[in-house]
């Protein structure tokens, strides 16, 4: 599967149009923990690996996800590999044992949105970074990404979305820290 995902910045009256207009899922606390390849840069190559702590109604979840290179010019187009883990202690060890390095920490407050079948909005206040607002579907092949694209987008322009962001959360955080600006 193919995640198809947009991502804009927000403010306050964006999260209030969205908590107007639909339904909430759950409120949920992430911890994203990301990790650099030993042989190959992953801020060249466009991919990711991380472990994500998830925490919601008094449960926690945990998933290792691989993403992919972005496969379009307007979204956050990637592909997306995503495993439960039952211990992520081990996990990390067995990276860091292979040579893996933690890069940083992203953490954040989100907010999930059930919009449509298949579509969820997602209104994320990201620790030093502030208020973004993330759409997102599945597609099961590359034909379908276009179209997608623009339908998602055209939820958020609705909402008052003027200013979108390709970036992830960790190359925005990067930046600031390059720039001494955390």
């Amino acid at each position: 599967m193919i995640e198809v995902e947009l991502k804009g910045y927000a403010d306050e009256e964006i999260f209030e149009r969205v908590r107007e207009k639909y339904r909430l899922v759950r409120r949920e606390y992430h911890k994203d923990t990301y990790f650099q390849h030993p042989c190959r840069d992953f801020s060249k190559t466009d991919e990711a690996l991380r472990i994500r702590v998830k925490r919601f109604n008094g449960h926690f979840e945990v998933f290792m996800t691989y993403k992919g290179p972005k496969l379009d010019k307007k979204s956050k187009t990637r592909e997306e590999i995503e495993v439960e883990l039952t211990d992520p202690d081990k996990y990390v060890e067995i990276l860091k044992n292979l040579g893996f390095v933690e890069v940083l920490t992203v953490t954040k407050v989100r907010e999930k949105y059930y919009v449509e079948k298949g579509i969820s909005i997602a209104l994320d206040e990201v620790e030093n970074l502030g208020k973004f607002i993330e759409i997102e579907t599945l597609v099961e092949d590359e034909g379908e990404i276009k179209e997608a694209v623009e339908h998602l987008r055209a939820i958020l322009e609705e909402l008052g979305v003027e200013h979108f962001e390709r970036r992830s959360y960790l190359e925005l955080l990067m930046e600031r820290y390059r720039n001494g600006e955390t």
